[in-house]
């Protein structure tokens, strides 16, 4: 081979990589290997969720979870004195006594809101179930309801109820009434006369019986829980009502917006409008309630609500 060859066979030739060690690839030696690299930081973490509260009225019901507690409970039953009482009777009066209390908090315990199964309900703190159990009554009645407060999780697990599957709600309060005691217990207003308070009480007891048969109201949303609480703890609402029929004007609606006041709490203005069955003109009134935490309160009272 002569010189001129020589120098186009070297000319030919594939050259090295520069600065690569035997073995080890251009993108190695750029980026490191790729189990070595820390994962880049998420620019938009995910925020934590939000406690889903409740504020439902419903009736407490409850159940045997399996065959055995139901086996468990009728030994329970035979050893006390059950002669003469029916099976709701039998069932307050077992799980009532303290040597049972054991079958108390095997039960699986059910809010029922217009006739559905809605909640399993387990105490936040196991002193409650003193509340479920106060919550059976010997002879039940259509009007009986029972408000619970509390925080929504999740579906509850095939075993937990017999394979009822609807979300589980800890309550931290559980009170029990009926209707009728409710509307007895409402304070008379000053502008409606003694001489008309049975008038009061059935124009009460008509506009809560309309705010209970809302649809889809399990007390879940912020606008059922407002209504909700009103319902039960705010009773100016009730004397608006019986207000506006001295008016001659007819309950026609409810609505639930959210307020203006609304920054680092979350606020809902609870618009009531009545229409005047003559002229057919609506006149509304509204009052605030703060609905950011578990317990709604009231931030302005009952006043008239203007359009803007």
């Amino acid at each position: 081979m002569d010189e001129r060859e020589a120098t186009v066979t070297s000319a030919e030739a594939p050259d090295e990589p520069v600065g690569l060690a035997t073995g080890e690839t251009e993108d190695e030696s750029m980026d490191g290997p790729a189990s070595n690299a820390e994962p880049l930081p998420d620019p938009f973490p995910a925020e934590p969720a939000l406690p889903a509260f409740v504020y439902a009225l419903g009736r407490v019901e409850p159940r045997f979870p399996s065959l055995a507690v139901e086996k468990e409970f009728a030994q329970a039953s035979g050893r006390g004195e059950s002669e003469g009482l029916t099976d709701r009777q039998a069932l307050q009066a077992v799980i009532s006594e303290r040597q049972n209390r054991y079958l108390a908090r095997q039960l699986c315990w059910v809010l029922s809101i217009e006739g559905l199964e809605t909640y399993i309900l387990t105490p936040r703190d196991p002193a409650d179930f003193e509340l479920l159990i106060e919550a059976v009554r010997e002879e039940p009645r259509r009007d009986d309801l029972d408000v619970v407060i509390g925080e929504r999780g999740p579906i509850a697990p095939p075993e937990a109820c017999n394979g009822l599957g609807v979300p589980v709600v800890a309550f931290d309060q559980l009170y029990s009434f009926d209707r009728d005691a409710l509307v007895e217990s409402i304070p008379r207003p000053d502008s409606v006369p003694q001489k008309r308070e049975d008038q009061f009480r059935q124009a009460a007891g008509e506009l809560f019986d309309r705010l209970m048969q809302m649809a889809d109201n399990a007390g879940a949303t912020d606008e059922h829980r407002a209504l909700n609480y009103l319902a039960v703890r705010y009773p100016a609402i009730y004397a608006g009502a019986a207000e506006a029929h001295e008016r001659n004007a007819s309950f026609t609606g409810v609505e639930v917006r959210p307020s203006r006041l609304s920054g680092a709490r979350k606020i809902v203005d609870v618009v009531f409008s009545y229409t005047h069955r003559e002229t057919d003109v609506t006149d509304r009134h509204f009052v605030r309630v703060d609905v950011a935490e578990q317990f709604p309160f009231l931030v302005t009272k009952l006043s008239p609500y203007y359009e803007r």
